[in-house]
């Protein structure tokens, strides 16, 4: 193996230790979510207004992206769904990666994508780094996990708890965070920060993992990936900490129905509102038209955004509507 600097700070207790969010046996958001247990999901699942999706959408490629960029350069790649490829100070970070065809622990049965990813797998450039927002399946994709240690063998970021979750990947490189500990890979930081959402792979280990975002320090300003997330304190707190952001990975998808979705994931308004927050310079909508998780149809999203930011007369170059596999540059704060 070669050989890499790594120094990991973490200056929040240990694992298994009683926290502001974590009670010793399950983990918890800042601000309540409220009631979302097994008979909420029934209740979901026999009051559903779904809109339908289309089962396939022919393939959209973006060219092979760059190798790596220079020092102060920022080149944000959106793949689909929550998978974005960061390329900032000489490092490749993946955020949530997934190319599997289904998001669920079976193979014939779950949210199916409509989408390919805007990037093929083969024309990856070597990644450095994999950040794994929480081990929901549309975020953390084992196979997809294999697929990047097989070929790469990045370090694995990820939240408290989940490690786990990453045992077949046989990894050494593999750095748990609890919310506001940091890693620092070479000259990067990399950040975990609150989100307003939940975890779980079965009906059985609900919140026994920890969720959350990130925040990369680069050289011209702070980078956030927001993962999966509800609106909350959790923004203003970021944004006190790191100041503004020099450019947000804000969720937009799967906030239909509201009274069942709103605690854990935004809608639209609330993403432009956390950009507000955030003091953010650029901001890029995630999570939205690739899998079919919520009631929303697949342009609903990108519609209510589009909308909002020509009410509030927004540049679409400032709060940016991406499509798949084309690189944005990014300028400094």
């Amino acid at each position: 193996m070669k050989r890499y600097h790594i120094l990991i700070l973490l200056i929040c207790g240990c694992a298994g230790n009683k926290t502001d969010h974590f009670d010793g046996r399950r983990y918890h958001n800042y601000e309540k979510t409220g009631e979302r247990g097994k008979v909420q999901v029934i209740k979901w699942f026999f009051t559903r207004d779904k809109t339908p999706w289309p089962t396939d959408i022919p393939e959209n490629y973006g060219p092979a992206p760059v190798s790596r960029v220079s020092s102060g350069k920022l080149k944000v790649t959106f793949i689909n769904h929550a998978s974005v490829l960061v390329q900032a100070d000489g490092k490749n970070i993946l955020f949530d990666p997934v190319w599997s065809y289904r998001v669920s622990p079976l193979s014939f049965i779950g949210p199916a994508r409509v989408k390919k990813p805007g990037i093929r797998f083969k024309d990856l450039p070597q990644i450095d780094i994999v950040a794994i927002s929480h081990d929901h399946y549309d975020h953390m994709d084992l196979p997809t996990l294999l697929r990047l240690k097989e070929k790469f063998d990045p370090f694995f970021i990820t939240l408290s708890g989940c490690k786990k979750r990453l045992k077949t990947l046989k990894s050494r490189k593999i750095i748990e965070l609890d919310w506001w500990q940091y890693s620092k890979i070479g000259k990067m930081e990399i950040h975990a920060v609150p989100a307003r959402h939940s975890s779980g792979r079965s009906l059985t280990d609900r919140d026994t993992t920890l969720w959350g975002g990130f925040v990369i320090l680069t050289s011209k300003g702070p980078v956030y990936f927001a993962g999966d997330t509800g609106y909350g304190i959790h923004f203003r707190m970021i944004r006190k900490k790191f100041g503004p952001m020099r450019f947000s990975m804000l969720p937009i998808g799967a906030y239909k129905p509201r009274w069942f979705m709103k605690p854990v994931h935004m809608n639209p308004s609330d993403a432009l509102n956390a950009h507000f927050v955030l003091k953010s310079f650029r901001s890029m909508a995630i999570h939205f038209g690739t899998f079919p998780l919520a009631d929303e149809g697949i342009n609903e999203p990108i519609r209510e955004m589009s909308v909002l930011l020509n009410s509030n007369r927004i540049s679409p170059t400032v709060f940016i509507i991406p499509v798949e596999g084309v690189a944005l540059n990014i300028p400094p704060l």
